[in-house]
């Protein structure tokens, strides 16, 4: 058969071709290609590790920075807080010192208006004295027809309201 002793023939072309060409692949690719792909993904993944060193690195300032401004802020918050306690004694203080002048004032101002209402009381009191002494006077007189003595009228009325 001619097919069969054809085969053989190009056969073996066919295994030297294909030995060539996979050697060929093999050393352009396997030997050429592949370290520099290696060399670049080993290069890749030193930096992807120094970048996420980098950024644990700048995390932790960052928290380290957080805390200082917390503490800092918790300070200033301390301090303000004391000066808005200082602020309110000392207004509380100038409040009591005004309350106390105020005071001061009403007081005397009481007392000159209770000296004028018992001055006033005491008028009205003699007052009351002379206008009952003489409607005691003319009541008597009226009705006993008798004249009584403003004095004695006088001292029967005091006797009567102090009594």
């Amino acid at each position: 058969m001619p097919q069969i002793a054809q085969f053989s023939d190009t056969v073996a072309s066919q295994v030297f071709w294909m030995l060539v060409f996979f050697g060929l692949i093999f050393f352009v690719i396997g030997r050429g290609m592949v370290p520099k792909v290696m060399a670049t993904m080993e290069a890749r993944d030193q930096q992807i590790a120094a970048d996420l060193a980098a950024a644990e690195a700048a995390r932790s300032a960052a928290d380290a920075q957080e805390e200082a401004w917390r503490v800092q802020a918790n300070a200033q918050r301390a301090e303000a807080q004391a000066l808005i306690a200082k602020a309110k004694a000392d207004a509380a203080q100038a409040a009591e010192a005004r309350l106390a002048a105020a005071n001061t004032v009403i007081d005397a101002r009481v007392g000159e208006a209770e000296g004028r209402i018992a001055a006033a009381r005491g008028d009205a009191l003699k007052e009351i004295e002379t206008v009952a002494a003489e409607a005691a006077g003319d009541i008597v007189a009226r009705l006993a027809g008798v004249t009584v003595d403003a004095a004695a009228a006088q001292g029967a009325v005091k006797e009567v309201l102090n009594g």
